[in-house]
């Protein structure tokens, strides 16, 4: 991403993701269908990494949190569109219709291939790579004005301090950058410990015990991914307006409540044995299902991916996203390993043990996570890390030695020799 810029690694994304399709699709014994099950990783992962990068660096900072959780909103369409044609395929007989389904996953795959192509890329990609007036007629076209000469100056001086920098990720474990490295990777760490995989996976079988039947995973894809996808829609429209934080310790208590009512009801009423749930109850489990999803769509969904992505300076923003996917991809393998385990030997108490971890994490960002809506960002070190009262002792004069006490907007950038004595 770094090197190569955000548009090619998207692209790289996008043709990943058509010849593993094709595998898929066309999959004669079991070895195509793997090599094409990696190729879609790679995919997932080159895609990953570039999406809210490009999102997060080309959108007007008041409103970059709604921008950049567009694209979890996608994510969550494309999840239920997924459950209905999978739903629907399932039908088809012949012993055919798994083809069409992993075959219809290359719609999707063309566009993002195409939709790179198109686009330009962004102007903090282009001036960290040398191309400066290309960077700035990016610049000026994204804002609609040519009044971009501050943004433009603090990009190029952004991008001077990320030159500097020839190993970046052994820069990201420099104590100037481990806030946000321990920031980003406690997000996707705790994003997987919500629990939202244990719902999800648990809401088929409520389905059927609402008495849905063969219909059961249907109905839960469709409740569950339409209540998904409107709940995003509000984060988009809050994040900017109310904060990050307040989203998340909203969801958190949201989330910790949803979770506990459902461990006592199974907990009381449900036996290994039997299934004792009556309707009354049983449709009250749904609710609260729905209820947890709607709170873990609006923060921890979109926002694990968000705060990251606009947390970093250029120098390590691009390592730092990669680490940032990489912790949330192998978490979410150790979570979908250890799930039905975990499931056995719990049984009901498996919701508890997630709403522990809710509990956790909502005192975590209570106290160390810094707000960040509405602050440009290449300032978020100045604005943010260095005015934390934790965070802040991590910053006392690193970056003014590691950008030799340059000039930004005029001051310098918070290295003072005079008070530091």
């Amino acid at each position: 991403t770094r090197r190569l810029g955000r548009k090619l690694t998207m692209l790289i994304a996008g043709i990943f993701f058509i010849i593993g399709v094709v595998l898929n699709a066309a999959a004669q014994d079991l070895a195509m269908l793997i090599i094409g099950r990696i190729l879609l990783g790679c995919g997932v992962g080159f895609a990953n990494q570039a999406v809210p990068l490009f999102l997060s660096e080309i959108a007007p900072t008041r409103i970059r949190g709604g921008l950049n959780i567009l694209f979890q909103l996608n994510v969550t369409i494309g999840i239920l569109f997924a459950n209905l044609v999978n739903y629907g395929t399932a039908k088809i007989k012949g012993g055919w219709g798994w083809r069409l389904s992993l075959g219809l996953a290359g719609i999707p795959a063309v566009l993002l291939t195409l939709g790179s192509l198109l686009v330009a890329d962004t102007p903090n990609s282009l001036i960290e790579r040398g191309h400066l007036e290309e960077g700035k007629s990016v610049l000026r076209k994204i804002r609609g004005t040519d009044k971009i000469e501050p943004e433009y100056l603090e990009l190029v001086e952004a991008s001077r301090v990320a030159k500097e920098v020839k190993h970046p990720f052994r820069n990201l474990l420099m104590r100037k950058n481990r806030p946000q490295l321990v920031i980003a990777m406690a997000l996707q760490i705790f994003q997987q410990f919500t629990g939202i995989n244990a719902i999800m996976f648990y809401a088929p079988v409520l389905f059927d015990t609402l008495g849905f039947g063969s219909d059961a995973s249907l109905y839960s894809a469709v409740i569950t991914g339409a209540v998904n996808v409107i709940s995003t829609i509000v984060s988009i429209y809050s994040v900017d307006k109310v904060g990050r934080r307040l989203l998340l310790l909203e969801a958190g208590i949201q989330m910790f409540f949803s979770q506990f009512v459902i461990a006592i009801i199974l907990g009381i009423k449900v036996k290994d044995h039997s299934n004792n749930l009556s309707n009354g109850y049983a449709i009250l489990v749904v609710v609260m299902v729905c209820t947890f999803v709607s709170a873990f769509a609006w923060s921890w969904g979109p926002l694990g991916w968000l705060i990251p992505s606009e947390t970093f300076p250029l120098e390590t923003r691009s390592a730092g996203q990669s680490v940032t996917v990489c912790v949330n991809l192998i978490f979410t393998f150790v979570i979908a390993q250890a799930f039905l385990s975990m499931l056995c030997h719990f049984k009901y108490g498996i919701f508890l043990f997630f709403s522990g971890w809710v509990f956790i994490m909502s005192f975590f960002v209570l106290f160390l996570l810094p707000e960040t809506k509405n602050i440009p960002i290449e300032e978020m070190t100045d604005r943010v890390w260095k005015k934390h009262w934790f965070w802040k002792r991590f910053m006392d004069g690193e970056t003014g030695i590691a950008t030799n006490g340059a000039l930004k907007n005029g001051h310098t950038n918070g290295f003072d020799p005079a008070s530091q004595l």
